[in-house]
């Protein structure tokens, strides 16, 4: 999707500041639930706290993208290790 490569883009803009990578981003629908999932990562690891402020930073720009017609939770995530 055009409108998600976007999105990736305006994000990994603004999360460089923070040393923050935008590791993935997907729209999935599971049950009745669409989920658009950021999946974010840093060097040495990100934490609560640093997923919580990023959440802050993102939620205002997806909201300018609209990305779906259908209502969605966004879901921000760190990148599993192991």
């Amino acid at each position: 999707m055009e409108k998600l490569e976007e999105l990736r883009s305006a994000l990994s803009e603004v999360l460089k500041k923070s040393e923050v990578i935008v590791d993935d981003i997907y729209l999935k629908k599971q049950g009745k639930y669409t989920f658009l999932t950021v999946v974010l990562d840093k060097v040495g690891g990100i934490d609560l706290d640093g997923i919580v402020d990023a959440t802050n930073i993102i939620n205002p720009i997806v909201d300018e993208y609209d990305i779906c017609d259908n209502e969605y939770i966004l879901d921000v995530i760190s990148k599993e290790r192991g």
